[in-house]
């Protein structure tokens, strides 16, 4: 049986995406059409398409026909399909944010909101599927990001230097992170913008200015209201710019999101290993649909120290592996130059893009040449090898 396909993926063209960087990836003619992510798995919204012999078809269905020998017996039977999804994003404008729930809040809130028969795809649906999303990123390019609340020293200082907020102090110092957020959360339009609009009228002037660092929570908050179609209602999600920690990665750098841990991507490419679920609890930056009292139950009320992962570098010298708890995926990068051969054997489904340079992948009788942009698929139970002419970047997804 053939072990391994060239695989193509599927354009998201969400609104707060970039028009050049994934065009120029896959190694397309740029247009004025955002370009946010790039998908490569077999989730049901946007399924990858492979190329056979029968011709081509879309992964999930491709998958479906022969889990077991496809997946490996251990996967297909402990998640029932490709338990992972893998995406290039080009972050332009900030995402909304957000917070994933467990695996068994999931399943609970899937069941509930099918059981009072709200649709699908209804805009006030807070759970697409049953399942968690941890996720993992590794930067592309210097990338930044929020990621869990500040510790209380940090949020101490915030709320004592930032004019607008001083009297939030009491209520933090005496309800903790979870009386903050709600207080903010859950006061009117009135309230919000009676308080957030002073701050805005001080930070935009200096923004605009270009007198704001990227590490400040004011350069992010006014570039928030900047951006927005809307400033007659300010944006709660400004609020978390300043209680959460602002994050820079670096490239190569990768960063973890449990459940619980509210985040929001600010700008940067990356590449994003998740679970395969679009579950996404909103806490602002963003129209959609806000449920505080949902986003309230999942929320970690707790401080995050962030933990920028560098990767463990493997005994080959070749592949870096980002280790995570998540038992839906692993993520790794594999760099070569033209003396080197990578050999892997897979015990589950793995998919490999190349970023940089071009490589040629071996699988039995099998060989792909693969350049920037390209990807493949291997099935459980392959041995492969990879080569480069010249030197090649690549990242790999499979399941531990």
């Amino acid at each position: 049986m053939t072990k391994l396909f060239s695989l193509k993926g599927k354009i998201q063209n969400y609104a707060w995406g970039g028009t050049q960087f994934i065009s120029h990836l896959l190694g397309e003619e740029p247009t004025t059409q955002k370009c946010a992510e790039y998908w490569l798995g077999a989730h049901a919204n946007a399924p990858s398409v492979l190329k056979t012999n029968d011709g081509e078809q879309n992964l999930n269905s491709f998958l479906d026909s022969d889990l077991t020998a496809k997946l490996g017996a251990d996967i297909a039977n402990k998640f029932g399909r490709l338990p992972f999804l893998f995406k290039v994003l080009d972050v332009h404008d900030m995402l909304s944010i957000q917070v994933h729930p467990t695996k068994i809040e999931a399943e609970k809130g899937f069941k509930k909101e099918n059981e009072l028969g709200i649709p699908l795809t209804a805009a006030n649906r807070n759970y697409k599927d049953d399942n968690h999303k941890p996720e993992i990123m590794v930067a592309l390019s210097e990338f930044w990001l929020l990621h869990g609340f500040l510790p209380k020293a940090n949020l101490t200082g915030i709320l004592k230097n930032t004019p607008e907020f001083t009297s939030l102090l009491p209520i933090f110092e005496t309800a903790g992170y979870y009386g903050l957020y709600k207080t903010v959360m859950e006061q009117s339009v009135e309230e919000s913008n009676h308080m957030l609009q002073p701050l805005v009228d001080r930070i935009l002037p200096l923004y605009k200015a270009g007198k704001l660092d990227k590490s400040s929570p004011d350069y992010w908050a006014a570039k928030a209201v900047d951006s927005a179609e809307d400033t007659s209602v300010l944006d709660k999600g400004i609020y978390s710019i300043y209680f959460f920690n602002i994050v820079k990665a670096n490239k190569g750098e990768a960063v973890f999101q449990d459940a619980g841990i509210p985040h929001a991507y600010l700008e940067g490419q990356n590449m994003e290993l998740m679970a395969n679920s679009d579950n996404v609890l909103r806490g602002g930056l963003t129209p959609k649909h806000i449920d505080v009292p949902e986003l309230l139950k999942h929320v970690a009320f707790e401080a995050t120290h962030p933990n920028i992962m560098q990767g463990e570098l493997q005994a080959d010298g070749l592949e870096r592996i980002y280790k995570s708890p998540a038992p839906d995926f692993e993520l790794s990068q594999i760099i070569l130059n033209n003396s080197d051969i990578y050999n892997s054997k897979s015990k589950t489904a793995q998919i490999l893009i190349v970023v940089d340079g071009g490589a040629k992948v071996s699988e039995g009788d099998t060989v792909i040449t693969v350049k920037k942009g390209e990807s493949v698929i291997l099935l459980a139970n392959s041995s492969y090898q990879i080569t480069s002419p010249a030197s090649a970047v690549l990242y790999k997804a499979t399941a531990p």
